[in-house]
């Protein structure tokens, strides 16, 4: 990685703003997944026992430039305060007179937690005044939120253009293993992709293909591809739009591109609904296809036992519901039972996944950004990465 990180800089006796990722979920004012809150702890850590004072902002939810109570900080403040073993002061703002004053007030050791950027619509366009009034806070800024980090907010892009702008740990991380997938995998690399939708993917499938030893295709975007075959889908989840494409990338992959050879469907998703395993193609109208059969399961583990290099997005079912879990919950397991191997899951539902198996410890890097991740693999340059200095 050719970004300054914060060990390239003196940070004792400074103000540090970091721009840090905490858009969870909470449900009647508990965070339900704290994961993106303990991600950013040693960037914080760091800054703290280096002599900083540390001010965070962050996002959460889409509040639609204006403050709304549900999308409040005050639980993110509250569980950072817990998993950092002291206090984190919450503002009721992130600009103006009174954040300003909170801020000057701050001696080496503390932490402050900013309101909600996107209670103010600047942070969205990318405002410079409002980019500056951040800056103004603070003598550094350092971007710590990978998974913002491919949109050019002035939280993310327009302050560093005011400050001495460097990576955290985390966002070092990221850029590290993702860089890794593009320019030196050790193989045989093997990437398998799901989710429910071919034309998220399309880019990343391109500037994949090539780098790749095998290619494995999961998820309600298998049945785009299906159908661009020319096999009968039911009622599944397809593209339409996209079977062309679809068709292009069978071609372009031959060998490489693996589709699943046997199919879990039902008439509706539902617990409690009766399924059935089919091979490709025997979908009956009002079925859909929601998850990979068993054969698949041992297909995909044996082609993941011989690589060296694993990327994983997206699910290969419908997996929040319990008939259809067991593919993508076998595949996390396989990816888990790995030894020696560079295993990268991207974020979004892939990361949840990994975490509802219970085997999130055990993958290489699990990234914190679902978009920004499939977006650099498509090897478009994100605004908020290129921004910060080059060592």
């Amino acid at each position: 990685m050719n970004k300054k990180t914060i060990r390239d800089i003196n940070v004792q006796g400074k103000k540090v703003l970091v721009r840090v990722d905490y858009n969870v979920p909470i449900s009647e004012g508990r965070i339900t997944d704290d994961r993106r809150i303990r991600a950013t702890v040693p960037t914080i850590q760091y800054l703290l026992d280096h002599g900083a004072a540390v001010i965070l902002m962050s996002h959460l939810g889409r509040p639609k430039g204006k403050p709304s109570p549900e999308f409040r900080l005050d639980p993110v403040a509250q569980r950072l305060s817990e998993i950092l073993g002291m206090p984190v002061k919450k503002l009721d703002d992130c600009i103006g007179p009174e954040v300003e004053r909170a801020v000057k007030e701050m001696k080496p050791g503390e932490v402050i937690l900013l309101e909600n950027l996107r209670f103010h619509p600047e942070e969205e366009t990318n405002d410079p005044e409002f980019a500056r009034q951040l800056a103004s806070l603070a003598d550094i800024y350092v971007n710590d939120a990978f998974a913002t980090a491919h949109r050019a907010h002035a939280s993310t892009e327009g302050v560093a253009h005011y400050l001495p702008a460097v990576a955290g740990f985390l966002m070092e991380k990221e850029i590290r293993y993702l860089s890794l997938l593009l320019s030196n995998p050790e193989r045989p690399f093997v990437a398998l992709l799901g989710g429910a939708k071919i034309s998220d993917k399309i880019g990343v499938i391109e500037n994949l293909l090539p780098k790749v030893d095998l290619l494995l295709i999961g998820g309600g975007m298998a049945n785009t591809f299906f159908k661009a075959l020319g096999y009968k889908v039911g009622d599944s989840l397809v593209e339409d739009e996209t079977l062309g494409v679809a068709k292009e990338l069978v071609q372009k992959g031959g060998n490489k591109l693996i589709l699943p050879v046997d199919l879990v469907i039902a008439e509706r998703v539902a617990s409690d609904a009766p399924v059935k395993i089919v091979k490709p193609g025997e979908v009956p109208e009002g079925w859909r296809i929601l998850d990979i059969g068993p054969e698949t399961v041992e297909l995909f583990k044996g082609k993941l036992r011989q690589a060296r290099t694993v990327f994983w997005n997206g699910p290969l079912g419908v997996f929040e519901v319990e008939p259809f879990s067991k593919g993508t919950f076998a595949i996390a397991q396989a990816l888990a039972e790995l030894e020696g191997v560079t295993t990268v899951v991207g974020g979004g539902d892939s990361a949840a996944a990994v975490e509802a198996a219970g085997v999130a410890e055990k993958i290489t890097h699990v990234s914190t950004g679902g978009g920004a991740s499939l977006e650099f693999l498509e090897g478009k340059e994100l605004p908020g990465v290129a921004i910060l200095e080059n060592l």
